[in-house]
């Protein structure tokens, strides 16, 4: 992808001969197929038309089913829908270049969008694209460089096979590794910090004997660490007020960067710590817990417990680069496990049937301190979900639509740890608490069957995880859940499963959903 004269099918041609693989020019086929030249279509049929063949012709190609290079129209990514079915099944390399080099070389060639136009319409076009352009899985400047060299660097990179965050200039990869420690710090160097500082805590650096914050010392970038305590309980403003002291006495600008190592309280404290820093300066996630790479990894939530209750003070702030090493899995104890594949199921129950059916027949092989096989198992399924999240991150970054389904079980869940002070329960614990009363809230409205109910129960058996919690503690709770971040006056935007696999947001009274909080 990308704009006239970026280089797209010089370079795409050379990549296709490197992979000994077909190549197809989206425009050329176009124009073999109708009969007429580009402009010639512009002129007789309009643009509308064209976008429409477009379309038609790249689906077409993607339908064959094979393995091949092809080179984009200039536009075609602009529609989003189609942009986004490209991020699902394809790897997407956008080429750029500035807009002096462009003019020289689109110079004397029939353009039709620029046939006429004065000097300043490419950079009018760039900008209105900028976004979509940014939505690739690679990006690469041909400014000054040979089309070969272009092309290396293509086939290079698609062992990397990333999963992309899409959402335009915010938009970021998530990179794969299990064990190779140098991922992280090339990340790290591929943004061109000023500086670095890194936020851990103190369970971590002592599993890794600080490996993770020494292996940055190759980058040679002025760094600088923050080891804070371990657990939930730790997301408060006191901590966050650390980081603040150390990265402003350390001398921190708008180019540094923020790398949060660690579970999910770690990168909630290093993103809200980022978002607010200088009014908000770029930040790297590397999860090492199973519930912060399938929950919170992406997305950008950032948020801090307050007496009222959990996650109430928060910004969303997009990471520039998350990556989960698998090999972090490993050294988690089984509670840890455990608490991470409730939230598996829960992404599963509310978005994606097959998942479901995995956990299902892989439970036992999955379930307490993972070995080398056990991981083998689950790294597929950890993907899967990151892959769930990211498309409904895109389609709904603040948590206004579909992406609040994705809150389901956390109603209590969220109730259930505020009133434990975040020491009774894990995040996943009452995760899996909340997602069998709020099934069972969705069974007493019609909405869900009960089969979906008994299913998940017996799953999240399997798994390790508790299915029952004393009913005066979930009267407690419910004190919790009238502060819940999600309600409006006296109701709650509620996902309620539909089928396993399937949901639905629907308005709830507070009194309605009172009734998950009592068992009779």
């Amino acid at each position: 992808s990308g704009f006239m004269g970026a280089g797209k099918t010089t370079v795409g041609r050379r990549l296709a001969a490197r992979l000994e693989r077909p190549f197809f020019d989206l425009d050329e086929v176009i124009e073999k197929e109708s009969g007429l030249a580009l402009e010639e279509f512009f002129r007789s049929k309009g643009e509308a038309a064209f976008r429409d063949a477009e379309r038609t012709t790249l689906r077409r190609l993607l339908a064959d089913n094979q393995t091949s290079v092809i080179a984009l129209g200039g536009g075609t990514v602009t529609n989003r829908a189609l942009r986004h079915e490209l991020v699902d099944r394809t790897t997407i390399v956008t080429l750029t270049a500035e807009a002096r080099t462009i003019e020289t070389r689109v110079k004397g060639t029939k353009r039709p969008l620029l046939n006429d136009a004065p000097p300043s319409r490419i950079g009018e076009l760039l900008s209105a694209r900028s976004a979509a352009y940014n939505e690739a899985h690679l990006t690469i400047s041909t400014d000054d460089r040979e089309p070969d060299d272009v092309a290396d660097v293509i086939a290079q990179s698609l062992s990397r096979d990333p999963v992309l965050v899409a959402l335009g200039e915010k938009s970021y990869l998530v990179d794969f590794t299990q064990g190779d420690e140098n991922v992280l710090p090339d990340r790290i160097a591929a943004l061109l910090p000023s500086k670095i500082v890194y936020v851990s805590d103190s369970n971590l650096e002592r599993a890794t004997e600080s490996a993770l914050f020494e292996s940055l010392a190759a980058l040679a970038i002025e760094s600088t660490e923050v080891i804070l305590p371990h657990g939930e309980k730790q997301k408060s403003v006191v901590n966050v007020q650390a980081i603040w002291d150390v990265a402003l006495g350390f001398g921190i600008d708008r180019e540094s960067i923020i790398v949060a190592a660690g579970g999910g309280v770690i990168g909630d404290l290093g993103g809200f710590a980022a978002a607010t820093l200088l009014r908000g300066i770029r930040y790297v996630y590397a999860p090492t817990s199973l519930v912060a790479m399938v929950d919170s990894s992406v997305g950008g939530k950032t948020a801090l417990h307050h007496t009222a209750g959990k996650n109430l003070v928060g910004v969303f702030h997009q990471p520039s680069s998350v990556v989960v090493d698998y090999a972090r899995l490993l050294t988690l104890p089984a509670r840890e496990v455990a608490s991470g594949l409730s939230e598996l199921v829960k992404l599963a129950l509310v978005d994606d049937e097959e998942l479901f059916t995995l956990l299902e027949a892989n439970a036992e092989k999955i379930a307490g301190k993972l070995s080398e096989g056990a991981l083998e198992i689950l790294a597929p399924l950890v993907r899967r979900a990151i892959e769930l999240k990211a498309r409904s991150v895109r389609d709904d970054e603040r948590d206004e639509g579909e992406r609040l389904r994705l809150n389901y079980g956390h109603t209590v869940g969220h109730a259930l740890e505020a009133h434990g002070d975040f020491r009774l329960h894990r995040h996943g614990e009452a995760v899996a608490i909340g997602l069998l009363r709020e099934l069972a809230l969705g069974v007493s409205l019609g909405v869900t069957p009960q089969i979906a109910l008994d299913r998940t129960e017996a799953l999240l058996r399997k798994l390790g995880l508790k299915t029952e919690v004393k009913k005066e503690e979930l009267a407690a709770a419910w004190h919790f859940a009238r502060a819940d971040k999600k309600r409006a006056r006296e109701t709650i935007r509620m996902p309620l499963v539909t089928s396993v696999g399937a949901s639905r947001i629907e308005p709830l009274t507070m009194d309605r959903i009172k009734t998950a909080f009592v068992v009779a």
